[in-house]
């Protein structure tokens, strides 16, 4: 749950580590929009793998800065992986313990949550089940233990959009496959359900919480399940390139046993006039956005 700052007033500025990824430059453009003073930090400007990077991100920090670390090697798919993003962890832990700056915000994920039949909240068991999951709580660990100010951990689920690098599984990888007339081929029959969120509402509750200086935890996510078959069947129709959806073999356990559903009551208790859009309103921007890039 989320607790905002009572003195809550405009941050000075906003450094943004990790700022070439999907979600940390479209929360970027936002700022932008809001005229919020933002230090863009991608890779190439700050590698938090390399050791300097303590000492150089010492020396940019504000005590009156907003942190807003995004910066991973995602998803985490082996154990090299995990031990290089918690190596970044550290870079950044070290620095804040230097420098203390006015808030921090993690964009962390929904994969800290056990597997659950029932709607996860904020209040859920993290009991991760994957090593990308494992990254990110240990990650919220590692900061909560080295900084002491106002921290909030933001846990998006599944995210979609056009610009999205990943290629995931779901939307994203519907939506290219549907735009370039190539079949769909779903895992099993597609039957397992989980809730998918737009990039833009993301970006928006990361703003809030940048801008009221908001403490502890918060889920993003629709509160609405969709089966992979069904966003399938509507990337293929909003598309109209003629793609079929098919089905395949299934290889391994149904992940999260085929149900993922979440209990957005703390999202609107967080912020009450917010709602998130669904996936058919969702997946018609992500085609708008296609056609007007062509």
């Amino acid at each position: 749950m989320l607790t905002h700052s009572n003195e809550a007033t405009r941050p000075s500025r906003v450094v943004i580590l990790g700022a070439g990824g999907f979600v940390a430059s479209a929360t970027h453009r936002r700022l932008d929009e809001l005229a919020v003073p933002v230090l863009a930090l991608p890779r190439a400007a700050l590698d938090l793998t390399d050791r300097a990077s303590v000492a150089r991100l010492v020396e940019l920090l504000r005590p009156e800065d907003t942190l807003l670390f995004v910066a991973a090697n995602a998803p985490v798919k082996n154990e090299a992986m995990l031990l290089t993003n918690l190596r970044m962890g550290a870079a950044v832990c070290d620095a804040l313990q230097r420098v203390p700056v006015r808030h921090v915000v993690y964009i962390s994920s929904d994969a800290v949550y056990a597997d659950s039949q029932k709607p996860l909240t904020e209040r859920s068991c993290a009991q991760p089940g994957s090593l990308h999951g494992v990254m990110h709580l240990a990650r919220e660990v590692m900061l909560a233990n080295a900084y002491g100010g106002a921290l909030c951990f933001v846990r998006p689920t599944l995210i979609y959009g056009p610009a999205d690098p990943h290629n995931g599984y779901g939307p994203n990888r519907f939506m290219r496959l549907a735009a370039l007339g190539e079949d769909i081929i779903l895992f099993g029959e597609g039957e397992e359900r989980r809730d998918h969120v737009w990039i833009d509402d993301v970006t928006r509750v990361v703003t809030r919480v940048v801008l009221q200086g908001s403490s502890g935890v918060i889920n993003v996510a629709v509160g609405e399940v969709v089966s992979f078959s069904d966003v399938a069947k509507l990337a293929t129709r909003l598309m109209g390139t003629g793609t079929q959806v098919r089905s395949s073999p299934r290889v391994g356990p149904m992940p999260h046993n085929g149900l993922r559903p979440f209990d957005v009551s703390g999202l609107l208790e967080a912020f009450p006039d917010f709602r998130c859009v669904e996936v058919p309103e969702g997946l018609e921007k992500v085609r708008d956005a296609y056609r007007s890039s062509r």
